[in-house]
């Protein structure tokens, strides 16, 4: 009998982390491109979205997995500094001025770059004028904002005011998310996306990005 081939997607939905760094190192070393090994722990990351939804995967599973994505990332990092696509494909993310929660967000970062977006992590506790500094420096099309509190939400919409102040508003999406965040705190924040977990997240940004 035909032993079967190790194949990464298997690893990377199953969370065998180890066996996922290791056949990385072992395809890096064949000289596997890195488009092929992104394109493979994607699809290991879309069976894990699929268990979570079917609630066979949950919360902490997500987290291990986006841990999984950021050691493999690390390995991959030095090999795709000057791909030009990626560069093209900026995501602004940071928790809102006045909440310090990072979890939710560090989830969702893990996920994009996993999927191989550059993410710029601007942290907790960010200010309107930071958001909008980061949107002009960056020229990124997407931004998300993160929000653990419900005193939060104001900083929500006074964020898509500055942006929309800084004459941003038509060149980027912007999309909200956090444990208390609804549907209406998006239409009254005047955000375009919530997102009720961190594949949503992810989902969004390919829609923006016309990926998949």
């Amino acid at each position: 009998m035909t032993e079967k081939r190790a194949v990464l997607p298997d690893f990377m939905a199953n969370l065998e982390e180890q066996k996922t760094i290791d056949l990385v190192n072992a395809m890096v070393k064949r000289g596997t491109s890195v488009d092929s090994i992104i394109h493979e722990l994607q699809t290991g990351m879309v069976e894990v979205g699929n268990r979570f939804e079917r609630e066979e995967y949950f919360v902490p599973d997500l987290i291990f997995a986006g841990e999984i994505l950021k050691e493999v990332l690390g390995i991959l990092k030095p090999l795709i500094k000057g791909d030009s696509k990626t560069n093209e494909q900026r995501i602004v993310m940071g928790t809102v001025f006045g909440d310090v929660h990072d979890l939710g967000k560090d989830i969702v970062i893990s996920l994009l770059a996993g999927s191989s977006y550059e993410v710029i992590d601007l942290g907790v506790n960010v200010s309107p004028a930071v958001f909008v500094r980061t949107i002009q420096e960056s020229h990124a099309k997407l931004v998300g904002m993160s929000a653990l509190l419900t005193m939060s939400f104001k900083a929500i919409a006074e964020t898509v005011k500055a942006i929309e102040d800084a004459g941003l508003r038509k060149r980027v999406a912007i999309m909200i998310g956090g444990q208390p965040v609804t549907e209406l705190v998006k239409t009254s924040s005047g955000a375009d996306f919530y997102g009720k977990d961190a594949l949503d997240g992810v989902r969004f940004a390919h829609r923006v990005y016309k990926k998949g």
